[in-house]
């Protein structure tokens, strides 16, 4: 793809599940919007959003112990970051039908699944910390379907793999068969698809954005042509920057007052994977654990079946991995150093020391072999063998660092926007959980930045028919009944029942 329009309103950089989804979205509620996307590499979603380059878990809240870390002082377990992620996922969800209904996206079949997601636990002070966990969670409506369980019977029905060569000690799971695997990046393909075709909208792969400078009114971009190595330049009022990794150099050539003192750490990812039909035959579950160690929160280890491409395959991890790149396929290794400003440097000085923990994890997993990662697979599948398994390589994920972080852990979950203050520019910072609750930040930067479109009773009914949860709090009990409505809706349209 390579069409380009000239002075279009909006510009979009990069191709992943943010710009697609605000992409679709924006388009839908003002048809007559124009739009450019550019993306650097030659094909569309090949970053974060890849099938290879996560694990797919379609985040809700269900299974991820480490939304519901903190325990009261009566020994119950906060669960209301689960529910505001459920939420949230909810209206990618429901904004995924729609484009279904509509023909925006094709077989649901090809880019989510429904899969059962487990929380699996081991050693008594885990067990007595998700049977907590689970007593929080089934009291909600949202989660009211999640059973929890200590027999290993019941438990090796659910993902034998857990079970078969265990040891005595105390265990425990919890599953929900409303859990999904997503493919992100097809349904990010799709929704480009979708928007290349409609009036007004161009896409151009294989063109990097090198600078945007603000302008009279909007801003102006310098995009240079990978291939061709030509230079063209454009405008337009409003710039979305949706390019993972690479979102930090633009914000900072931007200039904006907000992106001031902000760094960024990236940090590699790699997957353990098994083709084994035998094996892949045997495991149907998403199955997270506790973070093992000194490992970080985005380190929490899980078990994972995935659907890529129509075929099914495991997946164990994450593994970190030491890198100076942003990005896994269009980085280069000199993205840190040449992020470090003078802005900054303090800041990333400050963090540096107080993370030396983090650094030394880093090292630790970079010099692995494989039969040590394998004995960490054995804290899931003690029967795993070494010849079932080969190491990948995943997506790189940059961790934002302000100035606000003093001298906490760097490496924690969120997904954020910054915005400048005449709102001509958004850019997403951030990670998990990230493409899953996309609808939701997409909608948030448009509500804040082109408010006019959801106010207006044209503006109101679009939005009523894409996404008919937003604006009302379905977490509420009073909701309850409306939420289960349409979340059977959207189970229907995307075939996960």
């Amino acid at each position: 793809m390579s069409a380009i329009i000239e002075n279009p309103e909006i510009i979009l950089i990069g191709s992943g599940a943010m710009s697609a989804n605000f992409g679709a979205l924006l388009k839908r509620l003002d048809p007559k919007r124009t739009m450019q996307l550019y993306e650097v590499t030659d094909e569309l979603a090949q970053e974060s959003s890849h099938g290879w380059s996560n694990a797919g878990t379609g985040h809700a809240g269900i299974c991820e112990l480490s939304y519901t870390p903190f325990r009261e002082p009566d020994g119950s377990v906060n669960v209301s970051k689960a529910v505001e992620i459920f939420e949230q996922f909810e209206h990618s969800r429901q904004f995924w039908s729609y484009a279904v209904e509509s023909g925006m996206a094709t077989d649901p079949k090809t880019f989510i699944n429904p899969i059962p997601h487990i929380s699996f636990v081991h050693g008594d002070e885990q067990v007595d910390f998700l049977r907590a966990r689970h007593a929080g969670m089934a009291a909600h409506h949202f989660f009211s379907e999640m059973e929890y369980s200590q027999n290993r019977e019941t438990i090796a029905r659910w993902a034998p793999l857990l079970i078969e060569g265990r040891g005595e000690v105390p265990i425990a799971a919890t599953k929900m068969d409303g859990g999904t695997d997503v493919n992100f990046g097809t349904i990010s393909r799709q929704l480009l698809h979708w928007l290349a075709r409609q009036e007004g909208c161009a896409i151009a792969t294989g063109h990097r954005v090198i600078d945007l400078k603000p302008a009279l009114s909007g801003w102006d971009l310098t995009i240079r042509e990978v291939a061709a190595g030509t230079i063209h330049h454009n405008h337009a009022q409003f710039v979305f920057i949706g390019a993972g990794g690479g979102s930090l150099s633009l914000l900072q050539k931007a200039g904006i007052a907000e992106s001031k003192g902000l760094g960024g750490f990236p940090i590699g990812g790699q997957w353990l994977v098994c083709d084994n039909p035998e094996i892949v035959a045997r495991h149907h579950a998403k199955v997270y654990g506790q973070a093992l160690d000194a490992a970080p929160t985005m380190a929490v280890p899980h078990l994972d079946a995935r659907i890529l491409d129509g075929r099914k395959t495991l997946l164990f991890g994450p593994f970190a991995a030491w890198t100076t790149k942003f990005l896994h396929k269009a980085g280069s290794w000199t993205d840190l150093p040449g992020s470090i400003k003078r802005d900054n440097l303090a800041t990333l000085i400050k963090i540096g020391l107080g993370n030396f923990d983090l650094i030394k994890y880093l090292i630790q997993q970079g010099t692995q072999s494989m039969a040590d990662r394998i004995e960490v697979l054995r804290v899931f599948y003690p029967e795993a063998r070494i010849e079932d398994w080969k190491l990948s390589d995943a997506g790189i994920r940059v961790q934002a660092i302000k100035k606000t972080d003093g001298e906490a852990g760097i490496v924690h979950y969120g997904t954020e926007i910054l915005t400048n203050s005449d709102h001509t520019l958004s850019a997403l910072l951030g990670a998990s959980p990230g493409a899953s609750v996309s609808v939701n930040i997409a909608l948030g930067v448009i509500e804040n930045c082109f408010p006019d479109l959801m106010s207006s009773p044209e503006g109101k009914a679009r939005l009523q028919e894409m996404v008919p949860a937003w604006g009302e709090d379905i977490k509420h009990p009073d909701n309850a009944a409306f939420f289960h409505e349409m979340h059977e809706k959207s189970d229907h349209i995307l075939q996960l029942r």
